[in-house]
This record gives C-alpha cells, structure tokens and sequence, in this order.
C-alpha cells in the first residue's frame, strides 16, 4: 500500500495545524489521559491541576490509514514536520481553537502546554505511562466547559486528540519547485492541500456548472492520456481532475478558470484532438467552461461586461 509523507509549506497561510478535535477514536492510536481532582474519572496520579487533557497531537513516523473513494494508503509525518506543526500552531494563535469530532465548534477549550517529548525516561508523559516515541508534540488542553467534561471526557466518548490542518505531500511538493510560474505552484498547493484535507476550506466555493464542463474535462483527459500527457501544465491537469469529479471551486479558481478560457480560446481547434492547444483548453472546461465561469463573475459581481 502507498505511504505518503506529508509536509508543510510556511509560505503558504493556510498551510498547517488549524484546529485540535477531541475524538473517539484518534488517528494515532494514543488516547490522553483526564487529570483532574475528582476520583471517577482520574487516570493517573497528579497534583492540583483540574479539568486537563493530556495526550498526543502528532506522533512521527507513524503511517497512519487513509482511504480516498477506492485508494486506500497510508500518510505520515517526519520528526522535523511534527516539530515544525507545534511551532507554527501556536505561533498563529490557534491554542483556542477547538471541535468535537472535526464537526461541531466548541468554546472554552485552550491548549496551556505544547511540548516535543525529547528524553526515554524524563519527559513529563513518562509520569503518567504514557510511552510515546521521540519527537512525539504533546499537548495539555484546559476544558472550561462544563458540558465538554461531564458529557464527553467523563463518559468515555472522547479518547483522544485528532489535528486539523492543510498539508501537501512530499511528491508535490517537488513538482512544485518545478514551475516557474509562482502563481501556477501556489494554486496546485492549495488544490492538494484540499483535496487530503476533505475540502475544509471556509470560503465561497461553487460547483453549479454542468456536465458539459464535466465532459469536457473528462474527454480532455482522455485525450491527454493518448499523447502520453504532454499537453498542459501541472496545474491545467489538477483542475481537470477536479472539474471532472465535479468537485467546488472558490471564487479565485473560477477567476483564474475564466482567465485562461479567455485567452486560450484561440488555440482551441475542434478538428484538432491531438493538439495540446486543443486538450489544454477542454482540461479547464472548454466552451461550456468559458461561459459558466463568465456567468458565475457576473453572477458575483466579479466582472461587468
């Protein structure tokens, strides 16, 4: 099965760790233990702290299961990666940011400690027999939430702590430092970011377009495949992908379609299916692409002609 390393690129704003979700049933396989002064749901001997949460928000070198429709492999991250995720998490002003499951939003959970477990026998997780790795980003997470405590960490619902973030992979990654268009490398690192990460960007995003801009993309992928994927640049390819499975598309992609449409109109020759003028132009959507994408700005208020 594939094992992909994942990475972060501090360039980009919307690379690494948003979020840290309480689960049922973490990814890493490392429950947290409740520090806390009342006796049924203490886990381990402490002192005075009240209402905490310990536990493992990355662990490294750890191939952890992921399936994507019929493709099922396994992602992981470095020891590097994982210490280069804590620091930037706090360094954004995320310890407040919190969620239940990767779903609901909750209020009155903050992260008070951020450590890289760096020592077998020292480290303050060995006091509560928690036998992590090195390299390991720990994290203890204050509940000021009654509900949060009594309704899911009392209860035994939540187990554990699960990231939330954007990432890209390693593969490309080094594409990326292959274009030369900057503008090109950002938009593809943004598209893979999303597609790993489930599409939790929160902006506009639209997918309304129908299904001649579907086929067209599908049959200009075809046709790519034909003269062995020559035609189009990396970024025209991912936007086939994506306009094929008919997936949504934020406001600055549409632009960004409806830029290259115009333009490239005039390589389009419909005799001509081996052409890479021809195939780059039905890999953004085509005709039917042009017009959806001209309509959607206006419908927006984007363009006024």
């Amino acid at each position: 099965m594939k094992i992909v390393e994942l990475l972060i690129d501090e360039e980009q704003l919307l690379s690494g760790i948003e979020a840290i979700s309480i689960v049922d049933e973490p990814a890493i396989e490392e429950n947290f233990i409740a520090l806390s002064k009342q006796h049924e749901i203490q886990l381990a001997e402490v002192s005075k702290e009240k209402k905490i949460l310990m536990g493992a928000a990355l662990v490294p070198n750890k191939n952890i299961y992921r399936k994507d429709g019929k493709e099922e492999y396994y992602i992981f991250f470095s020891e590097d990666t994982v210490r280069q995720a804590s620091q930037l998490f706090l360094m954004r002003g995320n310890q407040n940011k919190s969620t239940l499951e990767h779903q609901a939003e909750l209020h009155g959970l903050s992260v008070v400690e951020s450590w890289i477990i760096e020592d077998e026998v020292h480290d303050k997780s060995r006091k509560y027999d928690m036998n992590l790795p090195i390299g390991t980003w720990m994290v203890s997470m204050k509940v000021n939430n009654d509900e949060v405590w009594n309704d899911y960490v009392k209860t035994g619902k939540v187990k554990g702590f699960s990231i939330e973030g954007y990432f890209t992979d390693k593969i490309a990654m080094s594409k990326i430092n292959e274009i030369n268009d900057e503008e090109e490398a950002k938009e593809i690192l943004l598209e893979i970011a999303n597609s790993i990460l489930d599409n939790k960007y929160e902006f506009a995003t639209y997918s309304d377009y129908g299904s001649g801009v579907r086929n067209n993309a599908k049959r200009g992928i075809d046709l790519n495949k034909s003269v062995n994927n020559k035609c189009a640049t990396s970024v025209g390819k991912v936007r086939a992908q994506q306009l094929a499975r008919g997936e949504k598309l934020s406001v600055s992609t549409i632009k960004r379609m409806y830029s290259y449409l115009s333009r490239a109109e005039t390589y389009y020759d419909e005799s001509d299916s081996k052409a890479c003028g021809t195939i780059s132009y039905l890999l953004w959507g085509g005709k039917a692409g042009l017009n959806w994408s001209r309509g959607k700005l206006k419908e927006l208020g984007e363009i006024n002609e």
